[in-house]
């Protein structure tokens, strides 16, 4: 087996091929200037544009960009759980597409993690966070309505569970995503919970975040269908944790 890389980074994509391309650029830049070897996973969740082909077509990364096609429209839950239990990395990073949180951000979390923590989550709630180009105010009103039936239910002390860019260590990445069921966007919380009930350590960082005023997320239909997530999670009965993997020494 070859050496694992130093970072995996699990992009969720669905219908993106307006904007994939450019965000594959900026991401080639980015992991081009880093120190370390890297690896790109683009989750296609059953997109019924060009994302793939858009994709497939990038020639920046060489072998460094792996496609993985889910047949259908899963959920963002589904797709980056696919990609962070098909990922190798020491360390697990998964990104929104249109890049909200810029790259540069990684480096704070990185931090964290060098630091001893083993879960870093970007926030947009703590203090220091900057936001750019604001969300409109009724998504703010829902986005912190919520946020406050989170802490309550299922991670009280983390303000900020939905931001998507979160950055693991790679092997508790995959052992907590193993035990995942939530496939829609109450699969934050849900990770959150399953770590903190296994006892690893989460550190919110704040960040700059950029709102797309494109975004496909639609604020009344998506809050109920992930406050129903939120009831699943409480209510659901999951496996134990597995064991860590042997490490990787070549």
């Amino acid at each position: 087996m070859s050496k694992s890389p130093d970072l995996s980074l699990v992009i969720p994509a669905y219908n993106e091929q307006g904007r994939i391309a450019s965000s594959l650029d900026a991401i080639a830049d980015f992991l081009g200037r880093r120190d370390g070897d890297s690896e790109l996973i683009v989750v296609d969740d059953g997109s019924v544009d060009g994302t793939a082909r858009v994709v497939r077509s990038h020639a920046a990364f060489g072998g460094l960009l792996r496609l993985i096609q889910l047949p259908a429209n899963r959920g963002k839950g589904a797709a980056i759980r696919e990609g962070v239990l098909a990922s190798r990395g020491r360390r697990v990073l998964f990104s929104d597409a249109d890049l909200s949180t810029p790259l540069s951000e990684l480096a704070k979390l990185e931090a964290a993690l060098a630091d001893g923590i083993e879960i870093a989550v970007a926030s947009r709630a703590r203090r220091g966070a900057e936001l750019r180009e604001r969300q409109p105010f009724y998504r703010v009103l829902m986005g912190k309505t919520f946020n406050k039936m989170v802490q309550l239910f299922a991670t009280p002390g983390i303000a900020d569970t939905q931001c998507g860019f979160k950055l693991f260590d790679g092997d508790v990445a995959r052992r907590v995503f193993t035990l995942s069921k939530i496939d829609g966007f109450g699969f934050d919380v849900e990770i959150l919970f399953l770590a903190r009930t296994a006892g690893f350590s989460i550190r919110e960082i704040p960040v700059v975040w950029i709102n797309d005023p494109h975004s496909t997320v639609n604020p009344i239909r998506d809050s109920i269908l992930t406050f129903l997530d939120l009831v699943r999670i409480r209510i659901h009965r999951y496996d134990p944790l597995p064991p860590p993997s042997t490490p990787d020494t070549e």
